[in-house]
């Protein structure tokens, strides 16, 4: 991987992030912060400047990172290196696919030397509808001629956010999923690997993140264990489980949910991998754990 030089023979690099005022944003950006050496420079790309600069006040650089204007991708992604390409939100006015070519049409124009893209897991090969946008992303990676690593992401235990809240208080817990496997663990332990794969000197092309293999059944003993609460658990059908949603989320959030239980359901994240632990270098917490770390920090 080419690096730039100065003059004194330091490496210095500049990294950037899309999407940075997202949540995996969020987390991905003071880690990188922290982890970027001195006079390397860390670049936050955002639609909203403002949220951007109350956000990383100090030690982030911020440019506008609109995912539909590729103009101004380039402008502020001139002189950056390494890219860490967060996937946009799908549903907008303009295609996923659309947004995210633009980033990297922009990223090659502006000469980004390696880009980190936010994929779907077995990306290559899955058939689910979700996968879709990011075989087209890796493909249009793959084309652009830049190196680049793969981070095909799992399931995040924030994910289940308002079903844990739920249990806090004992109402019953309901899936569709059956006995269908999903790879939890922490958002922060993703964007954490994430960072380091951009920061790395040697990335492979593809990683498969994720946790240790659970069913929902285990996430809802897990949920008992850290509340206290023996709440009544339910297999029920898709009809039961969005009328169930249905008291807690938003309309689309439901139909998205209720179709994630379906893929799960099919098999769509389960997947024998160490990748995650491997990057970050340690063990991951426990399904146990995981769940006790969320409702702490979200009381």
């Amino acid at each position: 991987m080419e690096l730039r030089i100065d003059l004194g023979g330091i490496v210095i690099m500049k990294f950037a992030v899309t999407g940075s005022t997202g949540h995996f944003g969020q987390y991905a950006v003071p880690f990188l912060r922290d982890a970027a050496a001195k006079d390397d420079t860390v670049v936050a790309l955002a639609r909203n400047v403002d949220k951007a600069k109350q956000l990383y006040p100090e030690g982030v650089e911020v440019q506008p990172g609109t995912y539909e204007d590729e103009d101004q991708l380039v402008e502020s992604l001139n002189g950056v290196d390494r890219l860490l390409m967060i996937s946009s939100q799908p549903g907008a006015k303009m295609p996923r696919v659309d947004q995210h070519r633009n980033v990297v049409n922009a990223a090659k124009k502006a000469g980004v030397k390696f880009i980190a893209y936010l994929s779907f897991p077995k990306a290559d090969t899955s058939t689910v509808p979700l996968a879709a946008d990011h075989q087209a992303t890796e493909k249009i990676i793959k084309e652009s001629g830049i190196a680049h690593a793969f981070l095909r992401n799992n399931w995040y235990i924030e994910n289940e956010g308002t079903f844990l809240h739920e249990a806090k208080v004992g109402d019953p817990f309901v899936y569709a999923a059956k006995d269908g496997k999903v790879g939890w663990a922490p958002e922060k332990l993703y964007a954490q690997a994430a960072v380091k794969v951009l920061t790395s000197d040697k990335p492979k092309e593809v990683y498969e993140f994720a946790g240790p293999m659970h069913t929902y059944g285990d996430l809802a003993d897990a949920m008992k264990k850290a509340t206290g609460h023996d709440f009544e658990v339910a297999s029920v059908s898709d009809d039961e489980y969005m009328a169930n949603l249905r008291k807690y989320v938003p309309d689309q959030l439901d139909a998205f949910l209720s179709l994630m239980q379906k893929l799960i359901r099919d098999g769509a994240l389960e997947e024998t991998t160490s990748d995650l632990s491997d990057v970050l270098g340690k063990p991951l917490p426990s399904l146990d754990e995981a769940v006790a770390d969320y409702l702490k920090e979200n009381r």
